[in-house]
């Protein structure tokens, strides 16, 4: 496997070149006083070192090794402790993290970038500190001063770890139906009872506390979503003065025997009367969690490109050292018995696919990243507003398509690996199993899809995606006679997806299958379409500047490949879901 090296010109370049961030740092008081665009360079330049040399390393050997569970203790692979110690001294558990309580403060355009690394460097690794930030949004945004200054400070710095406790054996997508029990004790604390799994990083050996957010339900909660409340559950009890005590009454029962990312410790989880204490106020605990979501779902998309990275990385390595046959307009490497791959039109055709996907998942990312950075920190109350919406419509795209196409690009580099490709030494095929997993967790894909079609799409009328398409056809609209070859490929998709939507639209009102029947190739459509937008606001910034550099060149080259190779898959999509939900019940159950 190619040495892990993080893409960080290309990182500038979507934040500074194509989407001038600092300009949208400077209408952002809050990040303004925190950070410029020297001060992100620097981060992530530091980010790139640790990730590369400190984490990547380990992703083999944890993937070999896993994760250990003897009577409840859970030991992570070797170099794991070490490794999430000097991520932790570095600062950066809390780089997205509140200043006030010890946090860097970064916006989450930058902080999307270092969890890019990350889990390019290995994926398995980054969870642990990806639970430990989730967690401390949730207490961030809607727990007590008193909660947040007894246990932020220490989860910022790593000192101690959290964790989501959500799902139970019989209740995964639909958590109106969890079973968990909160008790009300007299000093208002809580007294937590139920079974949890596949929680990550429930139990591990890297901080000497773990802070479980837990779904649970009040004795006299109304049935259904509406009576989850959200508690804070410490492994280790602390005491008035921030030393820990006696351990809470908790336990893991045991570790999952996973397909992919083994050296993450997947937890079943058990609370025997437990103390916790209440998030928010009793039955709105899914507000609390939601907060987490947006962030962590395109925190999963982001795992889906950061593997796409790595893959890409290994490939484009093997292809330009790997010798068999010749080009088929004759030799190149004449002084060899066979050309390097990378002359067949197949393995560029991949090569390129796999460029293509990753740097327009970049991009997409990272615009969808500065929309939450808006939505949270914007002082004008429509231009929240605005962000606000755009990241309900394209918080479910992030984190299906990314992760889709996250899977295909894996899937391409073993290919060019051929038979290598399939053995483990490689690390090819581990990329694929750690991938799989992105497409299921934090809400399957299928899920994601029903989110933007359902109640993005169809529950609002169209009016999110009408400012998303609104976007790009003002960007059509500027756009001069240098960019048509972009422009106009761009214009007829956004066309196409538009007339797709009020296809269904309509035709949900008379047939509510429509919308599960439509769902994923209608995501798929958009994911295509949003990527068509992100390679042609990268090609006006190239354009301008491909005389400058090589990088602006091959940019340009990858994004004449989108519009000409990729992009036009949208044509079956669309054709799949016009065919409507009929298909879909011709069978009864017993003719499956």
């Amino acid at each position: 496997m190619a040495d892990y090296k993080a893409p960080l010109r290309d990182m500038r370049f979507v934040l500074n070149e194509v989407f001038e961030v600092a300009k949208l740092w400077a209408e952002l008081p809050a990040i303004a006083e925190v950070v410029d665009e020297e001060t992100a360079a620097a981060i992530l330049e530091e980010a790139g070192k640790v990730t590369a040399g400190v984490i990547a390393p380990l992703n083999r050997s944890g993937d070999e090794e896993g994760c250990g569970w003897t009577d409840g203790v859970v030991n992570t692979p070797a170099g794991f402790p070490a490794a999430y110690k000097a991520y932790s001294e570095g600062g950066w558990v809390g780089v997205g993290g509140d200043p006030q309580f010890g946090g860097m403060g970064m916006p989450k355009a930058i902080s999307a970038q270092v969890e890019e690394m990350v889990n390019s460097a290995n994926l398995s690794f980054g969870l642990y500190p990806m639970l430990t930030a989730g967690a401390c949004l949730s207490i961030n945004a809607h727990a007590s001063e008193e909660l947040k200054e007894a246990y932020l400070p220490n989860m910022y710095s790593g000192a101690w770890a959290g964790s989501m406790c959500l799902t139970e054996p019989h209740a995964g997508t639909d958590l109106g139906i969890i079973r968990t029990k909160a008790e009300p004790q007299a000093d208002g604390s809580y007294s937590i009872s139920g079974t949890k799994i596949f929680i990550t990083g429930g139990e591990h050996d890297l901080s000497e506390n773990i802070i479980h957010l837990v779904l649970a339900k009040l004795p006299d909660a109304p049935a259904g979503p509406k009576g989850i409340s959200l508690f804070l559950v410490p492994k280790f009890m602390v005491n008035a003065d921030g030393s820990l005590g006696a351990k809470n009454s908790l336990s893991c029962g045991s570790i999952e025997h996973k397909m992919g990312i083994k050296a993450s410790a997947t937890c079943v989880m058990n609370f025997d009367g437990a103390i916790g204490y209440i998030i928010d106020a009793p039955n709105k605990g899914l507000n609390a969690m939601f907060t987490m979501m947006n962030y962590e779902r395109l925190g999963v998309g982001v795992q889906g490109l950061a593997l796409g990275e790595r893959s890409y990385q290994n490939a484009i390595e093997y292809a330009r050292d790997r010798i068999q046959s010749r080009a088929p307009t004759g030799p190149v490497a004449k002084d060899k018995v066979a050309d390097p791959i990378i002359v067949h039109p197949d393995v560029r055709r991949m090569l390129l696919t796999m460029k293509a996907l990753n740097e327009g998942g970049r991009a997409f990312s990272s615009y969808v990243a500065m929309q939450l950075d808006t939505a949270k920190f914007s002082e004008d109350a429509a231009t929240r507003k605005r962000a606000e919406e755009l990241v309900a419509l394209l918080t479910p795209v992030a984190k299906a398509f990314l992760t889709d196409m996250g899977l295909e690009t894996t899937v391409h580099g073993q290919q060019i690996f051929g038979g290598h490709g399939f053995i483990r030494e490689w690390g090819q095929e581990q990329l694929i199993r750690d991938c799989r997993i992105t497409q299921i967790y934090e809400g399957t894909n299928g899920i994601q899809s029903l989110d933007l079609v359902g109640r993005k799409i169809v529950g609002n009328g169209g009016a999110m995606y009408t400012l998303f398409a609104d976007e790009i056809k003002t960007f059509i609209g500027s756009a001069d006679a240098s960019l048509a070859e972009f422009v106009e490929p761009l214009k007829a998709a956004i066309n196409n997806l538009d007339e797709l939507s009020a296809w269904l639209l309509n035709s949900a009102k008379t047939n509510p299958n429509e919308i599960g029947a439509a769902s994923v190739e209608y995501l798929q459509v958009f994911g295509y379409t949003a990527y068509a937008y992100m390679w042609a606001l990268m090609a006006r910034t190239a354009l301008a500047k491909q005389e400058q550099d090589e990088f602006y060149v091959s940019k340009l080259g990858t994004a004449r490949f989108y519009f000409a190779r990729l992009l036009p898959r949208i044509h079956s999509l669309t054709a799949s879901v016009k065919a409507g939900s009929e298909s879909l019940y011709l069978l009864d159950a017993a003719q499956f």
